[in-house]
């Protein structure tokens, strides 16, 4: 599925989209707003690379981050909660993660945290992409997250 497609089915739905990004540094953003038009359903980007970003940006509680680590289902979760509560969105995508090179045993290269919220729903999940390098960590990431945004539109 392509951003086109999420952008329609977000136009046909009558929601408009936000993102809150780390890892990708934005790339969401940039392949919805690649697209001409966009701007009738894509509301803003939050691109929150550092824990402080997460915290004054989208209220990222910092207690959840010296808990779990900015790598964490309830990081994604609580970057997404504050960028709905911070947009005109009704759907929001957070991603956070380890890109590469590097990481750690607990969270190795690749391991990419994600959080959705809507009005009505809520779902943080890790994906474990595997060490394919930066790029395509951050590439795998975007088109998780705009699938991810089209089956929320779907249900």
């Amino acid at each position: 599925m392509s951003a086109h497609a999420l952008l329609d089915k977000a136009r046909a739905a009558g929601v408009m989209l936000a993102t809150a990004e780390s890892c990708t540094g934005g790339l969401i953003a940039g392949a919805l707003t690649d697209i001409p038009g966009a701007s009738d359903v894509f509301d803003r980007a939050f691109v929150t690379y550092s824990n402080a970003a997460k915290i004054q940006m989208l209220g990222v509680d910092p207690a959840v981050i010296e808990a779990h680590g900015a790598v964490s289902d309830a990081v994604a979760q609580a970057m997404a909660d504050g960028a709905l509560a911070r947009s005109d969105a009704g759907l929001v995508i957070a991603v956070t993660g380890v890109a590469g090179p590097g990481g750690s045993d607990r969270k190795p290269e690749g391991m990419v945290c994600f959080g959705l919220a809507s009005a009505h729903h809520r779902r943080a999940e890790t994906i474990q992409f595997g060490a394919r390098g930066r790029s395509g960590v951050r590439d795998a990431t975007v088109r998780r997250a705009l699938r991810m945004m089209i089956a929320e539109l779907d249900r």
